[in-house]
């Protein structure tokens, strides 16, 4: 068994995967810059979730919707998975001490809101991270409501010039 497999027997009990699912981690693993197209409830949080099991160092996960970070992390560090968010709702000691520990790597996924990207402390702290890959989740955000709805997507990019060598995954 590969250890894609394994990774998802351990922690979310499927024993194969959907087709598309393994063509992304394969994709992703082997540190291409992959679009993920996947339907809604089609696992698509799997995509980035075994790859970042199995590699070295941390993804960075950038999601729009608190909520939808929280979920992510509740369920996570379910199946014992190191895990946090930074978001608006933090104060700056919050936030330092939790890219602190990313630095350090006590997390294996680190999920931003867009925004997030754009502070000093966090282009700062990134570049002593160890980054596996960058995730960009509900990328369709972008296409489906144009750049006015948020604009500091457009801003994701920048993150090329701090880790030119960062792998990305836009999940759509």
């Amino acid at each position: 068994m590969n250890t894609h497999l394994k990774i998802l027997k351990k922690y979310w009990g499927y024993s194969s995967f959907h087709p598309t699912q393994y063509e992304i981690i394969e994709s992703i693993s082997k540190g291409n810059d992959t679009l993920g197209l996947m339907p809604t409830g089609g696992g698509k949080s799997i995509t980035f979730q075994v790859p970042a099991l199995q590699m070295e160092g941390i993804c960075l996960v950038i999601s729009p919707l608190i909520a939808l970070m929280n979920d992510q992390i509740q369920k996570l560090k379910s199946l014992g998975i190191k895990a946090q968010a930074i978001h608006s709702g933090m104060n700056y000691h919050e936030i330092s001490l939790k890219l602190d520990n990313a630095v350090y790597g006590a997390y294996k996924m680190l999920y931003l809101s867009p925004e997030r990207l754009q502070t000093d402390i966090f282009r700062a702290k990134v570049q002593q991270m160890k980054v596996s890959f960058i995730t960009v989740d509900e990328a369709h955000c972008i296409s489906e409501w144009g750049y006015d709805f948020r604009p500091s997507y457009l801003e994701i990019v920048k993150l090329r010039d701090l880790l030119p060598t960062v792998p990305y995954l836009l999940c759509f």
